[in-house]
This record gives structure tokens, sequence and C-alpha cells, in this order.
């Protein structure tokens, strides 16, 4: 295993800038680095949420950059008080960067959360679909084989290591699923008008129940928290790869 290496921030900002296409994805998230810390980088944490428990436990391990999907910006005028102060600080105290891809990350066609899910499922990749604030965040994805709806629940299930939801109201076999990670049920629908024969994503809702019984789609729900690592677990293992940094995935499950 080679040893590992150290870069600048700077240089490393500039990269996952430039792979992630940071500014051309337009997001309520303050995409790209939220705290500035050390100007070498060896160490880095990654985790689905920038909150307390991930940045004191990549403290802990003494990382010097913490990555996230969900970061701690979103285009609001933040005071810097409260449960944001106490972040903030605990960044600044232990001299820890931040950078933060949402949409970004959602959407990419090598590491982004759905492009894997359909990858680590065994489906192959098909076209973007679902907008959201004019960007395509979804895919499409089909396997060579069909299988049955308890086949591909078992599959998501193993995948995420995670119980799913499912709301059995589409065909009992399945070829083709559209598959955007998080909060995002209301694509049910438009999954259907594609041809897929089941939708999956994150959270559930009260008002996509009758949407998806109305068109007749089977939809999964994996949890918000568990359809998100993947990205960010898959950023990991490239930038180990691309610069021999030390790389380590920091856990905090929700529960959603």
């Amino acid at each position: 295993m080679p040893s590992c290496q150290s870069i600048s921030r700077a240089k490393l900002v500039g990269y996952l800038d430039d792979y992630l296409e940071i500014s051309s994805i337009p997001d309520r998230s303050v995409n790209g680095l939220q705290v500035e810390g050390k100007s070498r980088i060896v160490r880095a944490a990654f985790a689905v949420d920038a909150c307390l428990e991930t940045i004191r436990a990549s403290a802990r391990r003494r990382m010097d950059i913490l990555i996230v999907h969900h970061g701690i910006l979103w285009g609001r005028n933040e005071r810097i008080t409260g449960v944001m102060k106490n972040r903030v600080a605990a960044l600044i105290e232990n001299k820890m960067s931040l950078y933060a891809a949402h949409l970004p990350l959602d959407c990419h066609e090598e590491v982004g959360n759905n492009a894997q899910m359909a990858r680590l499922l065994g489906f192959e990749l098909g076209v973007r679909f679902a907008d959201y604030h004019g960007v395509q965040i979804g895919y499409l994805a089909e396997t060579r084989r069909t299988l049955t709806r308890a086949e591909l629940v078992r599959r998501i299930e193993k995948t995420l290591k995670t119980r799913v939801e499912v709301l059995t109201f589409g065909p009992p076999k399945i070829k083709r699923i559209g598959i955007v990670s998080g909060e995002a049920a209301g694509f049910a629908a438009e999954a259907r008008d594609l041809g897929c024969d089941a939708f999956l994503t994150g959270e559930t809702s009260h008002t996509a129940y009758h949407l998806a019984k109305e068109a007749r789609i089977n939809v999964i729900y994996g949890g918000h928290y568990a359809t998100e690592t993947l990205g960010i677990k898959a950023l990991a293992d490239h930038l180990r790869r691309e610069f021999s940094l030390e790389c380590r995935f920091i856990p905090a499950p929700t529960g959603y």
C-alpha cells in the first residue's frame, strides 16, 4: 500500500471544483470550500452531513479537511450563533477545512449517488432525468435480466445495508428503474412516464403515496442518509487513488 502524500488545500479544492463541475450546477447549497483550514492536506474525512458529530469525530482523527454532501451554508444570510457557531468554532479550533458538494455529488456520472447506486445494483446506467432547479439529478437504469420486485428489494437492502420501505403499486417484474437519492418522491410519476417499473429514492412523503398509486409504479424508499452515503464514499476512493491521501468515511446515520 503506497504511503500517504500531502497536497495543498488550494490544489485539492481546485481539483474538486473542476471534477464535480461545481460552478456549472446551480444549487441552494454553497458548494465548494465553505470553511478554510490548514494550507496542506494529508488526511481527508468524508461524511454525508457536516454536523457537530462528524466534525468532532474528524478532529479526533486529526483530519485536515472534511468533505460532505450536506454542508453548513445554504445561500441564506446565516448568523454565526447557536448550532452554527458551535460547528464553525469546532472547525476553526481544529484548523480543519470544510468542503461541500450537494447537487454536484448527486448527479455526477462517475462518483454521484445515483450513478453509484445503479452500478452497485448491477444495472446499466442510462440517461439523466428528474429536473431540479435546472439540473437533471437522477438516472434511469436497466438490468439485463428482469428481476422480481422481491429480488430488487433484497439487492437494494444488501447494497445499502438497511431495511427499505416499498409501495407495491407497479408491476411485479422489474426491468427499468429511476433513481434519485435523498428526498425526491415527487419524481415517481415522471419515472413511470419514462418507462420505469420502479423508482428508488431516500425519503418517503405523504403526498407521494397517491401519486405512486395512480401512476402505478413501485416506489422504494432506501432512506435519505443511506442513499447518500454512496457518492461521498466513491469520492473518497477516487481521491485516495488520485492523490494517495488518507481518506476516511465518518458514519453518522440518522435513521431517515
